[in-house]
């Protein structure tokens, strides 16, 4: 009867589905975000030492956990058929599959966990950051590697991709509605919405995996047959597999090797700084170079924007990839980022207007550029697939691997940027008591030492991410999976796939 009810369902095409599973992600994770420090600071009255405790350990976790899940994952697919049981593309895809569907609503579960008060704070805030985090890498690796195991051809991830930053918008929308519902003084409201959206997203994770599952489940039921000709047809031929189990050791020292792969995540670490950068000092920069020149609403607005924005703004970015190549279009945003912020420079922090364009869209470009390294991975992936002769592409092993080494500059881009401002003014926005910040207050009110603050903030805003465009030119101009190299490696793993027993790209 079940099974029958999911047939009636209408033929609903992967791309959509794929991208919906964007959809059940982010109407949580943006409401993560915004609210649960507020949450534990203001309602639950953490303390500061539990609170930065929480911190370091969730950093801990949350940096280690990606390669982790990742070796998990893709352990078995480091195999080759000497060491274990080949595995088909379909197989590949539907053990994914399982794994969205079995971590998605578990997900939504512990994001319910923030916003009841069950335990002591600092237990609660430490448990809740690292079952959260946990769930929401298991979904997004597997979610990431479904990108490059669902498609070879830099036109159907460009399209899988598409949906997914459509999808992503509509969520942002979660954290427009949120306003109405937060409510310190009376939470009963907001558990009320964060329960209708957890209940949103489990059922959108489960429908969505179990409408993937069945395509692919029988899509290959009814290749099998094909399947079967194609092993015997490439008897003949050498197998694109490697002759024993590769270690995790040997997998750290191949891609140790991989060239592209090191250019890509310095570049990568960088930009990871650079999009967190703009996130803490986004506020920032509004009270002291906009607040006495802009209204209430339109600072309202610019941050507003900058949460939305990038997902529209990316639709646009992947046609152009689809007509100029993922690395061009990469290459003319930072080139942008470098041209926009000279400019602003040149122009001095006395032009409101510009000001505003440039700090909106400062974030809404170096977000969109975020959203495009995914596509690059999954070339890096085929790279490796190539390169090391894999007998399936290790996808969410390189997703965590990537993590693992870009994910320290969310760390940086707090740290540096408050040094960078003590440096430039001698105002410290840490490590003070009570008199200080009295001391601090007169001496901003102060017009002398006003400029100077606001001249430093003005300086932190361009200085930044003209470095930043710097090092990231120079990093991506020594990355070569691009143009002919990139079409010669797709080609070979495309011809790898097809001597599997069943190719799912063509779905």
């Amino acid at each position: 009867m079940g099974a029958r009810a999911w047939s009636c369902w209408p033929d609903v095409p992967t791309a959509v589905l794929y991208g919906s599973l964007s959809l059940f992600v982010s109407i949580l994770h943006n409401v993560f975000l915004l609210y649960y420090v507020d949450t534990f600071v203001s309602v639950y009255k953490i303390d500061k030492v539990s609170f930065w405790v929480g911190e370091t350990v969730f950093l801990i976790w949350n940096s280690l956990n990606d390669p982790l899940f990742g070796w998990l994952s893709d352990r078995s697919f480091l195999s080759s058929p000497q060491a274990g049981p080949q595995i088909s593309s379909p197989e590949v895809v539907l053990k994914r599959l399982r794994s969205v569907s079995r971590n998605g609503p578990l997900l939504a579960l512990s994001f319910l966990a923030f916003w009841v008060a069950w335990a002591r704070p600092a237990l609660q805030f430490l448990v809740c950051l690292c079952l959260y985090d946990g769930f929401l890498t298991a979904v997004d690796l597997n979610h990431n590697a479904l990108l490059a195991d669902l498609a070879v051809s830099a036109g159907e991830r460009a399209r899988l991709n598409f949906h997914c930053s459509l999808f992503s918008a509509l969520g942002s929308l979660s954290v427009f509605l949120s306003y109405s519902f937060w409510d310190k003084e009376d939470f009963f409201s907001f558990r009320l919405f964060c329960v209708a959206l957890a209940g949103l997203s489990a059922l959108g994770f489960t429908a969505a995996s179990r409408l993937l599952r069945r395509k692919f489940q029988s899509e290959a039921r009814r290749r099998q047959d094909e399947a079967e000709a194609l092993k015997e047809l490439c008897i003949g031929q050498a197998p694109l597999v490697q002759e024993k189990a590769v270690t995790l050791g040997e997998y750290l020292r191949q891609l140790s090797k991989h060239r592209n792969f090191m250019w890509f995540v310095s570049m990568n670490l960088v930009q990871v700084f650079h999009c967190h950068f703009n996130s803490n000092f986004f506020p920032l920069f509004l009270e002291h170079l906009l607040s006495d020149r802009i209204s209430a609403s339109t600072g309202s607005f610019l941050l507003g924007i900058s949460y939305i924005a990038p997902h529209l703004n990316n639709l646009y970015f992947l046609t152009l990839c689809q007509r100029y190549g993922v690395y061009v279009v990469i290459r003319w945003l930072f080139l942008l980022k470098l041209a926009l912020s000279v400019a602003m420079l040149l122009a001095g922090a006395d032009q409101v207007y510009l000001l505003c364009v440039f700090i909106a869209s400062n974030r809404v470009f170096t977000e969109g550029t975020c959203k495009l390294l995914n596509l690059v991975i999954t070339d890096l992936v085929d790279e490796d697939f190539v390169l090391n002769r894999r007998q399936q592409a290790a996808s969410a092993l390189l997703f965590g691997m990537v993590a693992l080494v870009t994910k320290p500059g969310q760390t940086f881009a707090p740290l540096v940027g408050t040094w960078l401002l003590c440096v430039y003014t001698g105002y410290d926005i840490f490590e003070r008591d009570p008199v200080q910040d009295a001391v601090a207050a007169a001496a901003v009110s102060s017009p002398a030492l006003a400029v100077t603050l606001r001249q430093g903030c003005f300086y932190l805003l361009v200085f930044v991410p003209i470095t930043c465009a710097l090092l990231q030119l120079l990093a991506w101009s020594r990355f070569t999976l691009r143009g002919k190299r990139l079409q010669s490696v797709k080609a070979l793993r495309q011809g790898a796939q097809h001597c599997h027993p069943a190719d799912v790209k063509a779905i």
